[in-house]
């Protein structure tokens, strides 16, 4: 059901933006449906420049996909029907619940409306902030919706921007360094940890999730931030074009921070060494965390399969994390959700590659950053033929609605009749 919801979604907005009101210049329907998916799936790649290939109708329309896209379809369904006073069935509950990848449908309720006030605030507070920039540049009209698009862009971690090099122009400016990235790491930690966090104040009252989370954020933004410093440090086409040791710091916080969840960029990505880029797929793969705007395997499946691989080696027959346990179930959910990551993201590899004799790396990097919904890319994007777009659109797709749901898609439950005797094999 959510799967074919947001196909929907995508199919309405591609023919919205194919409408000549919605473009300043002719484009295919290709191109509409692949800026439609981008966007629903809040991952800003672009096969056209947004700014200028768009009407201001056509970014309006872009942005409501982003938005609808980031907060999920069902739970933007949820936030009307609560407005309006109308019961939310139990049917809506559980498809809900999945949009949401909560284990239960208790306190649903209040984890939208806490969804509700954070989106508001956030989002009001980001574009208030960003006048500042926009309007001294581009004057009070154009400077607002600037804003306006780019706070929303920026928390639903979808990368679009309005200028073709993104935020580059802005790369030293404190305003920008600082507001993109929170708005960034408050989209994509997740909604049930802003919720935790609002209910308890000590850590120690916080869920075992909520700790995870913010453990494996923390540690992931030191990891990104300070290896993407010493990588490109002295590149000429990155951080060493500037002199200033603080606006290289200012720099490699922006860039190594949005790497996992969005694609806004402020150097030429395309530019990079190849050790700086394989990290970055490292970090769009892991992407942002559960219930967030950002996509990826998330964060905690990262830390819970790294938890894995040590209790192993540990021999421990339970794993455990801050005095908890997590249970086998949850383990066996994310080795599936990895296996299924590692079997799009190779096949989506395998197939662009037959029709692109492109630069391998670049290619990797497109794919990656598609699954992840992140959006950075190498330059690949608007070279990409229409096998190209189809393999990207739908890894793009898949990666929003999460791997387990193909999976879920071409299995079946059927409960075992017959269980056999234990045996052993030998594995490494």
């Amino acid at each position: 059901m959510l799967a074919i919801l947001y196909l929907a979604l995508i199919m309405i907005g591609a023919a919205i933006l194919f409408l000549p009101v919605s473009v300043t210049k002719s484009i295919t329907f290709s191109d509409a449906l692949f800026t439609a998916t981008s966007a629903v799936t809040v991952t800003g790649l672009a096969v056209v420049d947004t700014g200028s290939s768009f009407t201001l109708f056509g970014q309006i329309i872009i942005l409501i996909l982003i938005q609808l896209g980031g907060l999920g379809l069902m739970t933007f369904a949820a936030l009307v029907l609560s407005v309006l006073g109308l019961p939310i069935g139990l049917r809506h509950h559980n498809i809900l619940r999945e949009d949401l990848n909560q284990t239960s449908i208790h306190l649903l309720v209040g984890l939208i409306k806490t969804i509700l006030s954070v989106v508001l605030v956030c989002e009001l507070i980001g574009g208030i902030l960003l006048l500042t920039v926009f309007v001294p540049d581009f004057g009070w009209a154009k400077g607002i919706w600037f804003s306006v698009f780019h706070s929303v862009s920026a928390f639903n971690n979808a990368g679009f921007a309005l200028m073709p090099d993104s935020l580059s122009r802005w790369a030293t400016n404190p305003i920008i360094n600082f507001t993109i990235p929170a708005l960034l790491l408050i989209g994509g930690i997740g909604f049930s940890v802003i919720s935790d966090l609002s209910i308890h104040r000590g850590w120690r009252h916080l869920s075992l999730h909520s700790k995870i989370m913010l453990t494996g954020t923390a540690i992931l933004i030191v990891w990104s931030v300070t290896l993407f410093a010493a990588l490109e440090w002295s590149n000429p086409e990155t951080l060493g074009a500037f002199d200033n040791p603080w606006d290289k710091l200012q720099i490699s916080w922006f860039q190594g921070l949005t790497t996992r969840t969005a694609g806004f960029n402020t150097v030429n990505i395309a530019a990079i060494h190849d050790s700086t880029a394989l990290m970055f797929i490292l970090m769009m793969v892991i992407g942002a965390g559960s219930t967030s705007t950002g996509g990826g395997i998330k964060v905690t499946t990262f830390i819970v399969l790294v938890l894995a691989t040590i209790a192993f080696f540990k021999r421990h027959n339970q794993l455990r994390a801050f005095g908890r346990s997590i249970k086998l179930e949850e383990i066996m959910k994310v080795l599936a959700l990895t296996m299924m990551s590692i079997f799009v993201i190779m096949s989506s590899i395998f197939l662009i590659t037959i029709s692109h004799d492109g630069d391998f790396l670049d290619l990797v990097f497109e794919v990656t950053s598609a699954f992840g919904t992140v959006g950075l890319s190498r330059g690949t994007t608007g070279e990409l033929d229409t096998l190209g777009q189809i393999v990207i659109g739908v890894t793009m797709f898949i990666g929003r609605v999460g791997p387990l749901t193909l999976g879920f898609f071409l299995a079946r439950r059927i409960s075992p009749r017959i269980s056999y005797p234990a045996s052993q094999i030998y594995l490494g």
